[in-house]
């Protein structure tokens, strides 16, 4: 089950604001690289998971995007309706905090890449001495799995284990995180026994999942803002395919990324303009790293063993 943006009108965001905001309890402004991105609701459980997943903005400053989460009978569930001039989307009916939290990164996406040359990736990123590695793939690939197996290794270190930025200074690709916590699932620890006692089982959601900080587990150090992209890694899992794993050059790996809509789900506006906007920038990260491809469909843990191996990460598992 998935979601659909419906592009709005200005007007059209006036006329909802107007019916929402006499309904607003809590106005929250936070940073997401840079950007202030305000939360307004009504449901006090969102407003705490919210302030702990992102960091927080000074009241002073005006905002860059808003996002409004309310229910409404008058709209289906899931609704997601979006202004790109006025940076504001509204979240009608929207149970799933994952959802809600992938629309604001993508909405600070959407203001970094039209302004700033910042360029948004859905997947995950790790530093190893640093040489850092991001992860991407279609749900269900296993990015998840593979990402808090490398954080078993006391070598390796995280920037975002579901979405960073990155800018192209020169040769280097310098990456970035956002989030000051992350949203894990429930089932982490029957794989990685190290994440079992992160979060009390009675605080996860009706998801099976919560936001947890992790650095209890990993430690603080091992959290970076930044790191120098080096290495990408394209997981799949197709029992049809007998390669275990593939260098790809930058054409191949362009041609998988086109095919699966930049490997995100959340993007909010689709154009000619942005598809040559976005097809440049993810052509920069791909010249600028080593690319392979990984079918995930060996265990975790041999799947772990082999993209330690393509980074050059110590294995010890």
């Amino acid at each position: 089950m998935t979601y659909t943006v419906s592009l709005i009108s200005t007007e059209e965001t006036e006329t909802l604001s107007r019916r929402y905001l006499p309904k607003v309890r809590y106005e929250i402004k936070s940073e997401i690289y840079g950007c202030c991105i305000k939360l307004l609701c009504g449901d006090h459980t969102l407003r705490d998971t919210w302030e702990d997943s992102f960091y927080s903005m000074s009241q002073n400053v005006r905002s860059h995007g808003r996002l409004f989460v309310y229910k409404d009978p008058l709209y289906p569930p899931d609704t997601v309706l979006f202004d790109p001039h006025a940076k504001t989307a509204f979240l009608i009916n929207v149970q799933y905090y994952g959802w809600i939290k992938s629309i604001a990164l993508s909405l600070a996406g959407d203001i970094l890449e039209d302004e700033h040359g910042i360029w948004p990736v859905h997947g995950a990123c790790l530093d190893f001495e640093g040489k850092g590695l991001c992860m991407v793939g279609a749900p269900g690939s296993g990015k998840t799995t593979q990402t808090y197996g490398l954080l078993t290794s006391p070598h390796t270190r995280v920037i975002s284990d579901d979405w960073f930025f990155f800018r192209v200074y020169g040769e280097d690709i310098l990456a970035y995180g956002s989030e000051k916590n992350f949203y894990i699932q429930e089932n982490l620890a029957t794989l990685w026994k190290e994440f079992g006692e992160l979060v009390p089982d009675h605080t996860y959601d009706p998801d099976g999942r919560a936001v947890a900080d992790v650095r209890w587990v990993i430690g603080k150090g091992r959290i970076l803002p930044l790191t120098t992209l080096k290495t990408l890694i394209v997981l799949k899992r197709d029992p049809a395919d007998q390669n275990v794993a593939q260098s790809l050059d930058p054409k191949t790996a362009m041609q998988l990324f086109c095919e699966n809509n930049y490997f995100n789900p959340h993007l909010l506006v689709q154009s000619p303009f942005k598809t040559h906007m976005r097809n440049r920038y993810i052509g920069d990260l791909l010249g600028g790293t080593q690319c392979y491809c990984v079918n995930t469909t060996g265990t975790p843990k041999e799947t772990q063993k082999l993209i330690r191996s393509l980074a050059g990460i110590k294995q010890e598992i």
